[in-house]
């Protein structure tokens, strides 16, 4: 059997997230000032719909991808498949060599195709449960949110995972492309 993921980073910034209310008198709703970031590099097991991540608060490099790589073959069964973008950190030499040290096989997806990555739907997921319309004393609260709703996806928001990360895709055909 294969251990399937796909990886991707997001990038949570602290600040306001709107949500849309109609109302008759103006509510000014509390927002955090600044803009500091809390990123989490995600490998989502397409099988069991558990998030495998790495966290930090300044910049998602190669080396952080090469930690998530080093735990997937820690922590499951080879064969192992990690589907991901062409972001340069991911696409360098150092990823590329370690994969290949640790039997990890990479398939890269086509340039601006995002869709096809099936963890964009766990950020989605993730912001909106966590992030829309909410109010985040400091930072370490913010982080602290993201880092509970990451952990219980595949317990708390199982159906919805069940319903967002499956095999079916829908093929567009070129003869239905309007020109």
């Amino acid at each position: 059997m294969i251990e399937l993921f796909f990886l991707d980073a997001s990038h949570f910034v602290m600040g306001g997230f709107p949500g849309r209310v109609w109302s008759v008198v103006r509510k000014w709703v509390k927002t955090a000032c600044g803009r500091q970031r809390f990123n989490v590099l995600g490998a989502l097991n397409f099988v069991t719909k558990k998030v495998e991540t790495v966290v930090n608060t300044t910049y998602i490099t190669s080396t952080e991808v090469i930690i998530i790589l080093e735990k997937l073959a820690r922590d499951y069964a080879k064969p192992i498949k990690v589907v991901l973008d062409n972001a340069r950190y991911q696409r360098c030499r150092a990823v590329i060599e370690s994969a290949a040290r640790l039997g990890v096989e990479l398939i890269f997806l086509p340039t601006y195709s995002p869709n096809l990555n099936l963890i964009e739907r766990v950020w989605k997921l993730v912001k909106s449960n966590v992030l829309n319309c909410s109010y985040h004393e400091t930072f370490e609260v913010f982080c602290q949110t993201i880092g509970n709703c990451m952990d219980s996806l595949h317990s708390k928001f199982a159906p919805e995972m069940s319903r967002l990360i499956t095999s079916n895709f829908h093929i567009v055909n070129n003869s239905n492309v309007i020109s």
